[in-house]
């Protein structure tokens, strides 16, 4: 446990989408980091933790008959947003967000976005916390099939060209991102073996993605790191 007494609970769906390269970041901002795994652990402290991270996983919001920690989690969203809680959500993570503001949350009609591919923010994102995501030309990695509508009363913060509804915040303790801006691009061998089914069923190029990976990785991270480090300041009390 850390001096300063704040825990941040991430849920992890699958052990190697954990939270790679913001684990850094959130411990220097004084978090102890404590991972429930929801097939097994239970959420009882998520609810009111002082940081908590959905993070990603190959099963649909939509699936909460099959999985049902999936309408737990819901929950925990709906109530850490009714009451502003700090809370971070990552590609799944950011659709149970979604689905928990009361938004829908659908498969993409565009087909999987899979890889690297570059991300536009909008004027509020340029301006917001998330602006180093905008700079060094860096792309972002990219793994979902599904998408969302914008929750009302949330902000826009960034777009691909493939789906419109990357990144969007509510107020500014409620943070989404479809993609994965905390790959640690040293472990994306895990993630071609762990999704190698997906892989070919939608024909991606692995051999692609670790050229791009090798390419990318450096700027990705700086990006990263600094746009979460900015947004840990803004929700530290």
């Amino acid at each position: 446990m850390n001096d300063n007494g704040k825990t941040c609970i991430a849920i992890r769906h699958i052990l190697f989408e954990d939270l790679g390269c913001f684990e850094v970041p959130i411990r220097k901002a004084g978090y102890d980091i404590q991972y429930r795994e929801a097939p097994v652990d239970n959420f009882e402290d998520a609810p009111d933790a002082d940081l908590l991270v959905i993070l990603g996983g190959p099963c649909s919001v939509n699936e909460g008959g099959l999985y049902p920690y999936i309408d737990q989690e819901i929950a925990i969203a709906k109530h850490r947003i009714d009451n502003a809680l700090p809370t971070l959500g990552i590609c799944l993570g950011a659709q149970i967000i979604a689905h928990a503001a009361g938004a829908n949350v659908y498969a993409g009609n565009h087909g999987a976005e899979i890889g690297w591919a570059p991300i536009s923010l909008t004027k509020e994102g340029a301006q917001s916390f998330l602006s180093p995501l905008g700079e060094n030309g860096a792309p972002m990695f990219h793994w979902h099939g599904d998408t969302f509508d914008l929750p009302k009363n949330a902000t826009l913060i960034a777009s691909s060209e493939q789906y419109k509804h990357q990144i969007f915040s509510i107020s500014n303790n409620i943070l989404a991102f479809q993609s994965h801006p905390e790959l640690d691009p040293a472990k994306i061998e895990y993630w071609l073996i762990g999704h190698a089914c997906e892989l070919s069923q939608n024909g991606v190029d692995r051999s692609q993605i670790r050229k791009d990976t090798v390419n990318y990785s450096a700027a990705f991270k700086q990006n990263s790191d600094q746009s979460i480090a900015n947004w840990l300041k803004i929700i530290s009390p």
